[in-house]
């Protein structure tokens, strides 16, 4: 197979020697909540203890550390609004060179804060551009113009070597493999760890996890080439890509034996129990490998199983989005436009006689309107068990409200929550 010829054993081996300095060996810890959940050994490889809280130094400083004296001595640049940018920045202030960052102008001010932290000043920050896209092609520009070297996030041979050190480690660290669950953006990290996995461990199964608002790699795999995505949900930011790389996707082809697409209300009930029941916290990247394993229940019963976590860099402005997907996801939250007669009592009579003991109206926008019969209210319901909606529709039904579910209609709920 073509892999053999691309990566090999001596080669990641070489990659970690790069690494000692400045990488942590991450944990590899069986999980008991998971295990006994899925009655399996659920192993969890802690990429988010690494010192910048996810796996992405790896491949960053060794690529770096691969470049000669007289690139090193020109310069580095990157773009990235995320973990790339702050393993890059990282490995700036190791390798004491200058490194040119390229992020969105739109990227929260915490990620610039932190990467400026890690960095200090061997870095520069360049905000440019509304989406990724335009960040990289100015990046690319700024690159070739001032003669310095482009350090990709992902379609790099050395970037690649320094992800699959993470599979060096995992052999390491447990003798016996069933399945290796991973998160795939770029693809990178599948196609270091995959390729690492399958000249160590034939045996063992590769499953691929990406967020279905960005099924990059499933799509390529379905064309035979990389394709470009016309528009996807960037929630999952650290997966979140519209074209996987030309070079990933032909070690990840050879390789993985399944992809695994996760609902992103999955990916944000699975960050919420991994807070609440284990005190671990994980970005929506580095929750897609364990929100996996309830799609895969059957398979894995009974095996060694390890999952990836690949980062923990979540800003906390974003639990609300987190917490209030989960609801939907797990069908305990539902918004109705509802009409409500312009009478005193209205919605008095509704609380008392449509919604169940256990309901609760978490969101209310009502406007009267002059000289109307009725007017509409946004009404956000949050229901105790899921159950409980199948009570409320018939109690809805039998009082005549007059009503539209906007959960069942995407672009409404778009405009309107």
């Amino acid at each position: 197979m073509s892999f053999h010829s691309t990566l090999s054993v001596e080669s990641v081996q070489e990659a970690a020697s790069r690494l000692k300095q400045v990488v942590s060996k991450t944990p590899l810890q069986l999980n008991a909540t998971l295990s006994k959940q899925f009655g399996a050994n659920i192993y969890l490889k802690r990429e988010d203890l690494q010192v910048v809280r996810s796996y992405k130094l790896r491949g960053a400083y060794n690529m770096m550390r691969s470049l000669s004296p007289e690139e090193l001595e020109g310069g580095v640049v990157c773009a990235s609004a995320g973990n790339h940018a702050q393993g890059f920045a990282y490995s700036c202030k190791a390798l004491n060179i200058k490194g040119t960052i390229f992020m969105p102008s739109i990227t929260p001010k915490q990620k610039i804060t932190q990467t400026k932290m890690f960095g200090e000043t061997n870095i520069e920050v360049i905000l440019t551009g509304d989406t990724y896209d335009d960040c990289a092609n100015a990046a690319k520009r700024f690159t070739a113009q001032n003669n310095m070297t482009f350090v990709h996030p992902f379609d790099d041979m050395k970037v690649i070597e320094g992800q699959a050190t993470v599979a060096l480690e995992i052999s390491e660290q447990l003798d016996h493999i069933d399945y290796v669950i991973l998160p795939i953006g770029g693809g990178g990290l599948c196609a270091g760890v995959g390729n690492f996995v399958r000249l160590a461990s034939p045996s063992t199964q590769i499953i691929g996890t990406e967020p279905e608002g960005a099924p990059s790699m499933t799509e390529a795999l379905s064309a035979g080439h990389p394709v470009e995505l016309g528009s996807i949900d960037r929630f999952v930011d650290g997966a979140a890509v519209k074209k996987v790389g030309d070079l990933t996707f032909s070690m990840c082809k050879e390789v993985l034996d399944k992809v695994v697409l996760v609902p992103e209300g999955k990916i944000c009930t699975t960050i919420l129990e991994l807070y609440n029941k284990d005190a671990i916290v994980v970005e929506p990247a580095g929750a897609l490998s364990i929100a996996a394993l309830g799609l895969m229940k059957d398979s894995i019963k009974g095996k060694n199983v390890v999952c990836i976590v690949s980062g923990s860099n979540n800003d906390i402005d974003r639990m609300q989005e987190i917490k209030e997907r989960s609801l939907q996801y797990e069908g305990l939250k539902h918004y109705f436009l509802i009409d409500f007669a312009q009478r005193p009592g209205a919605l008095k009579n509704f609380v008392s006689n449509v919604l169940g003991p256990d309901d609760d109206i978490t969101r209310f926008e009502y406007m009267q309107k002059t000289n109307k019969e009725s007017g509409p209210a946004l009404v956000g319901i949050e229901l105790k068990a899921k159950i409980d909606y199948y009570s409320l529709m018939e109690r809805m039904n039998q009082y005549n409200v007059q009503y539209k579910e906007l959960n069942k209609d995407n672009a409404l709920f778009a405009y309107l929550v």
